[in-house]
């Protein structure tokens, strides 16, 4: 089986080949800085409201325990199912029990990265439920077997024609390049899943504590359609996702729009608080909300990196970071890309087998910037680099790091060592790029460039500069 960091380098390397196909990304994702500069221009002041959006998160980690509970008892008052699910599997568990006590047949469900996360649609169909995504590019990347490539814009590597030739191959429709076109095809497809459906599962946007209600945005419906039809409504919730006040919604609503789609508001935006209560004309029989830790409590534990659980799932990083807008979102090889996913999965799935992740940045610091709760990405990706090299150093990068500092940490030892490289360098050329040159891993793609005849006192000596 191929490790993760082998994988990445092999699918990143396999992408960056496709220069159409970055040209036509990175074109969408510049389109997309300049819609939402547009809309941040409409906040009286976006610096101060991402330092209050940050203030308030802050409050809910540094109270979650409390906030937490607080938010299971007002949903339970109402009749609410809550499981504390301390891992994957045990949210998996759950979720196929309420399945299989209901008999059920068809699932459908909305975009919910959580659910990504405990890899939870192959648990259902492993045992026999048919499991249908609602959101139109969740919809489509799961007609075509992959993953999401952007955990907000599923689709977003796909064009037209590719869109058309899979509904094509699965739905029988007639080709189409009309977007029009294409969406009403998924949808007369996926309208009648909601009236069949037995059990509806989403994620949550934000989880209210003060109120015990969950707010879920949304631009299509779909959502809204997928916990309001079937008997049945699970929602897999991530416990960071806490806010601890309903009016703090009132600035995380647009900044969500924001900072996600350059909008200023998504076109949906529902809040549950429980099951179909007495007299209520609709909404779902039973409503259980399933409280994902899965090793967020030991992000939270480190006070250090724990402000990475401040993230509201935007994707702006993303959208700004140079290293996805070149090796795109499926190099990962994880659930969360990008910045912010470079800096939780070593957390989530173990940093030895993910530190590559951490490695694979420009240290640019776009992401920090854009951030709208100001996490501090690019530094937390330095954090995850030194503490993979503390948890495990690599003996032999190890010694030649003392053996650096300890020449360039004395003038006389500098001056010999830069003698020595330019009386030794015609020797390089028998062993360049080879198995043999310490180096290789820098000079198999590229050209180190020889030693300067003089160094720079000698050329100031001389009067040469």
């Amino acid at each position: 089986m191929t490790q993760p960091a082998q994988q990445f380098t092999n699918d990143a390397g396999d992408f960056t080949r496709d220069f159409e196909h970055r040209r036509w990304m990175q074109t969408a994702l510049r389109n997309y800085e300049g819609v939402r500069g547009a809309t941040e221009a409409q906040f009286a002041d976006w610096q101060a409201a991402r330092r209050e959006a940050a203030a308030i998160k802050w409050e809910a980690l540094e109270d979650l325990p409390r906030m937490l509970e607080g938010f299971a008892a007002r949903l339970e008052a109402r009749g609410t199912h809550v499981c504390w699910a301390p891992d994957g599997a045990a949210a998996r568990q759950y979720i196929l029990d309420v399945a299989r006590r209901r008999n059920a047949r068809l699932i459908v469900k909305s975009k919910c990265m959580t659910t990504e996360e405990i890899h939870l649609n192959d648990a259902l169909e492993a045992e026999g439920f048919e499991t249908v995504e609602s959101d139109l590019g969740e919809y489509i990347v799961q007609l075509r077997k992959e993953p999401p490539f952007h955990f907000v814009f599923p689709a977003m590597h796909l064009k037209r024609d590719a869109v058309s030739a899979i509904f094509e191959e699965r739905l029988g429709s007639e080709a189409s390049d009309d977007p029009e076109e294409l969406t009403m095809i998924a949808r007369r497809a996926l309208r009648g899943t909601y009236c069949r459906a037995d059990i509806g599962i989403t994620g949550a946007n934000f989880a209210i504590a003060e109120t015990g209600m969950i707010s879920i945005t949304e631009n299509e419906g779909n959502a809204r359609l997928t916990m309001a039809l079937p008997p049945v409504h699970i929602a897999v919730v991530g416990i960071e996702k806490v806010l601890p006040r309903l009016s703090d919604l009132a600035l995380f609503l647009p900044m969500l729009a924001t900072a996600g789609t350059g909008q200023h508001l998504t076109c949906y935006n529902s809040l549950i608080g429980g099951p179909r209560q007495p007299g209520e004309p609709d909404g779902p029989e039973e409503f259980h909300v399933v409280l994902l830790d899965n090793h967020r409590t030991r992000l939270l534990a480190d006070a250090e990196q724990r402000d990475a659980l401040r993230c509201i799932r935007c994707g702006a990083c993303l959208n700004v970071c140079p290293i996805f807008k070149n090796i795109g979102g499926h190099s990962y090889g994880t659930t969360y890309q990008g910045p912010i996913g470079s800096v939780i999965t070593p957390h989530l799935r173990g940093l030895q087998s993910w530190k590559h992740l951490s490695a694979s940045s420009s240290l640019c610091g776009a992401c920090t910037e854009t951030c709208p709760v100001r996490i501090d990405l690019h530094h937390h990706l330095l954090r995850n680099r030194r503490n993979a090299v503390r948890e495990k150093p690599r003996m032999l990068e190890k010694a030649a790091y003392k053996i650096f500092g300890a020449v360039v940490s004395g003038p006389g030892r500098y001056r010999l060592a830069g003698a020595m490289l330019r009386l030794f360098w015609p020797l390089r050329r028998w062993v360049n790029g080879s198995a043999l040159d310490p180096a290789r891993a820098w000079t198999r793609t590229r050209t180190l460039p020889p030693p300067a005849k003089k160094t720079f006192k000698e050329l100031w000596r001389g009067g040469e500069v």
